[in-house]
C-alpha cells in the first residue's frame, strides 16, 4: 500500500469500515462504478481501462509525495473488500477547506446508500479535521439524490446554499446543493458555580423561553438556588458545550431512577442553525455514559411547535412515545 507524505496516519478505521490510500488494484472497479453513475458526476465521457491506467500512473501516483496535494484519494473498505472510493478534492491549503467526493459500488446503493455514506463521512472528517487541520469540508451535489441529504444531515452537515438551475443535465437545467461542516473544536465540560450568570442569561433569553414549558421570567435569586442545587446534586449531570472556547449551550440529565435520566438541553441563540443541537444531544449522551455507565435509558419532552428539537430527536433515532401539546421521546443507550 502506498502512503501519502502529507498524512502521518494512513489507515483510518471505524468498526468494520476503513479508508486507506487509494489502491491500484481497485482502479477498474472504480472505473466501472463511475461509468455506471455518470448521471451525478462531473464526468463527460465513458472511462476506458486505458484512461484509468493513465490517470493512476500520471496523476494519482504524483500525489503521494507532495507536501500539499490538491486532492487525497482513498479506497473505502469493508474488511479487505473495496466497496467504494472517496476523496478530499480541490483542497485549498490557504483557506483550509476541501470538497468531499464519494461513490460506492453501484450494486450496494439500494440497500446501503445512507449507511455507507455516513461511515465514509465519519472517516474522511477525521482525515480533514484531525489529521490535516482543515477548517471546513463540503459537498457539491446535483439535486438528484434525496437520500444523500439525509446522510449528510445525520452526519451534522448543514445546507449552506442552493445554486438554482446551475448545471445543464439531460436537456434541462438542474440545481446544485452545497452542504458543509466546520471544524468547531467542540468540547463538553461539567457545569460549575462560575456558570451561574451564563445560565441565568440563557434561561431568560426570549428565543429560548419561547420553547420552554415555563414561559415566566426567572429571578436571579430563584435561578441561583435552582442552579447551585443542580450542580451539587449527585443525581444530576449538568454539562456546558464550548465551541472554539465560547460557551454555546448546555445539557442536563436528571437521574430519576438508577438507570433512567431525563434530558433538558438548550443552545445559545447565536449558535443555532449550525448542526450543534444534534452534536450537543448526541455527545451529551456519550459523556453521560462515560460518567454514569449504569444509565441505559434517556428521555425528553419537547413542545410540538419546536420542530428543530423534534428533528434532532428523530435524527438520533429516539422513539416517540407521547403525543399532544408536548411530545415525549425516549432512547435506550448502550
Amino acid at each position: 500500500m502506498k502512503s501519502y507524505k502529507v498524512l502521518d496516519q494512513q489507515k483510518f478505521t471505524s468498526g468494520e469500515y476503513a479508508i486507506v490510500p487509494i489502491r491500484m488494484e481497485d482502479r477498474y472497479a472504480i472505473m466501472k462504478w463511475r461509468n455506471e453513475q455518470m448521471y451525478h458526476l462531473r464526468q463527460n465521457e465513458i472511462l476506458t481501462k486505458e484512461n484509468q491506467d493513465e490517470y493512476f500512473n500520471d496523476v494519482i501516483s504524483n500525489l503521494f509525495d507532495q507536501e500539499k496535494p490538491n486532492q487525497i484519494l482513498f479506497s473505502f473498505l469493508k474488511g479487505d473488500e473495496c466497496i467504494g472510493y472517496g476523496a478530499l478534492v480541490h483542497i485549498n491549503w490557504v483557506d483550509k477547506n476541501a470538497e468531499i467526493s464519494f461513490i460506492m459500488n453501484t450494486s450496494l446503493e439500494e440497500d446501503y446508500f445512507e449507511l455507507y455514506w455516513i461511515n465514509f463521512l465519519e472517516l474522511i472528517e477525521e482525515v480533514a479535521f484531525k489529521e490535516l487541520g482543515l477548517h471546513k469540508i463540503f459537498t457539491y451535489a446535483y439535486d438528484l439524490r434525496p437520500l444523500l441529504y439525509s446522510a449528510l444531515e445525520k452526519s451534522c452537515f448543514a445546507l449552506e446554499s442552493e445554486l438554482k438551475e446551475h448545471c445543464y443535465f439531460n436537456s434541462k437545467f438542474i440545481s446544485v446543493k452545497i452542504h458543509s461542516k466546520m471544524n468547531k473544536n467542540n468540547e463538553l465540560r461539567f457545569a460549575t458555580e462560575s456558570d451561574l450568570n451564563l445560565t441565568f442569561g440563557w434561561v431568560n433569553n426570549v428565543s429560548i423561553r419561547a420553547f420552554s414549558f415555563n414561559k415566566q421570567q426567572i429571578s436571579l435569586k430563584d435561578h441561583a438556588f435552582w442552579f447551585l442545587s443542580k450542580i451539587e446534586n449527585s443525581n444530576c449531570e449538568y454539562y456546558i458545550l464550548k465551541v472554539n472556547g465560547i460557551c454555546a449551550g448546555s445539557i442536563r440529565f436528571d437521574i430519576e431512577e438508577k438507570q433512567i435520566a431525563k434530558i433538558n438541553y438548550l443552545l445559545d441563540p447565536n449558535f443555532t442553525g449550525k448542526g450543534l443541537g444534534t452534536y450537543l444531544l448526541e455527545n451529551g449522551i456519550k459523556f453521560l455514559k462515560e460518567n454514569r455507565p449504569e444509565i441505559n435509558m434517556v428521555y425528553g419532552y419537547v413542545l410540538k411547535e419546536n420542530m428543530a428539537s423534534i428533528k434532532i430527536f428523530e435524527k438520533l433515532l429516539f422513539e416517540e412515545l407521547e403525543k399532544g401539546s408536548k411530545l415525549k421521546y425516549q432512547k435506550r443507550i448502550k
